[in-house]
């Protein structure tokens, strides 16, 4: 048989490697199903070749500007006594991220070297060496960008953002009313999941066909020991049990595995 390369194609691949047609596997379609989406989620979190590493850009609208302005500051409501407390308004000054972005790591900045005033610093450095960049070394251009580029950041910093992939949202923490203008563009650098319709090769990865076929022998077992010590036609007697055990330790040596070996550090996902 061909190597999986479709969802389709992946279900009867597994169901092939726990003994169909040879033996009837006792598992609903609908549990198959839920057992290989939850071996793709499993795989995005944890392993490197589930992930991809990407820049997405976003154009700002005017309904994000507004939104931002709107709830960034406190206000003020009268209580049954009449005393004056401030409460805290949900800040909304987020642009909304595809829901198969995993992780944030940077958001450029929208003003800085690429900026062309002929009264910047930076381009008077390069408007007056780039005669000597062919004939000289350029090691003091190069100590001299960095101490700019350290002054920058001490001075002004970087842009703070937040993120959590369930809110499929990024928070960008800048000044929306001077900041930036309607129809400007976001470039993000993150990570998303890669996606198996897209990219059919996933289906083939030697570590999520063993996942998920245990995933649904662990579903069989669950299935089969409802009915333990049940005799059947031949005397043949069911052992949900042991298929259950079976399944749950190699699941068990699998995910030590995939953290071990092909889990990214953290600090590469985080900003």
């Amino acid at each position: 048989m061909a190597s999986p390369n479709t969802r389709t194609t992946f279900k009867e691949y597994c169901l092939r490697s726990l003994g169909k047609p040879v033996i009837e596997i006792n598992v609903d379609p609908d549990q198959v199903e839920d057992r290989i989406d939850q071996a793709l989620q499993y795989f995005a979190q944890y392993h490197y070749d589930g992930i991809e590493r990407i820049y997405l850009k976003y154009q700002i609208t005017q309904a994000d500007i507004d939104r931002a302005r709107s709830d960034n500051a406190l206000s003020s409501v009268t209580d049954v006594d009449g005393a004056t407390s401030a409460v805290w308004k949900e800040q909304k000054n987020y642009i909304p991220v595809p829901t198969a972005v995993m992780s944030v790591v940077k958001v450029f900045p929208l003003t800085g070297s690429s900026s062309i005033n002929m009264f910047d610093v930076k381009y008077q450095m390069r408007l007056n060496d780039m005669h000597s960049f062919s004939s000289t070394s350029i090691i003091n251009y190069e100590m001299t960008m960095q101490h700019l580029d350290f002054l920058d950041n001490i001075l002004s910093g970087d842009t703070v953002i937040r993120h959590n992939q369930h809110q499929n949202r990024l928070y960008i923490d800048m000044d929306w009313q001077t900041d930036v203008v309607a129809d400007d563009y976001i470039i993000i650098e993150c990570y998303r999941k890669l996606d198996p319709s897209t990219f059919g090769d996933v289906w083939d990865d030697i570590f999520l066909k063993k996942y998920a076929s245990q995933l649904i022998k662990l579903q069989w077992g669950a299935n089969l020991s409802k009915f333990q010590g049940i005799q059947m036609l031949g005397g043949v007697a069911l052992n949900g049990e042991q298929i259950y055990s079976q399944a749950q330790e190699e699941i068990n040596r699998l995910e030590e595995q995939i953290q071990l070996a092909y889990e990214l550090p953290p600090v590469h996902m985080i900003g």
